[in-house]
């Protein structure tokens, strides 16, 4: 591995680790309480996710919802991300279809 390589652990959600241009549009980035208090409660910056979001890094998804994102990618649909937090903890992160905004939200708060 050269050194420009950044030394990240693989994860099969990873479809674009270092994005020379952002996969998609965000939009407007909006969080609901839950995911604020939920971040708060771990020190998290809400950034390091939507970066990974942002970069395809899914999260914690299941080959079909991966395989979902990557058909958003190019037929405009709604991009969803699952990210552990804690113990027991999950924070969602939707981008919606038309790329006007990313939530950051707790699965009760869908």
């Amino acid at each position: 591995m050269d050194n420009c390589t950044p030394n990240l652990p693989f994860h099969p959600s990873v479809i674009n680790i270092a994005p020379e241009s952002p996969l998609f549009n965000l939009g407007k980035l909006v969080a609901t309480p839950g995911a604020i208090e939920l971040l708060k409660q771990h020190e998290l910056s809400p950034f390091d996710y939507v970066t990974r979001h942002w970069q395809g890094d899914w999260g914690d998804l299941d080959l079909e919802d991966v395989e979902a994102n990557q058909a958003a990618l190019q037929y405009g649909t709604r991009l969803f991300s699952s990210y552990r937090i804690g113990d027991g903890g999950k924070l969602w992160i939707i981008t919606e279809a038309d790329r006007s905004s990313t939530t950051l939200l707790l699965p009760s708060e869908y």
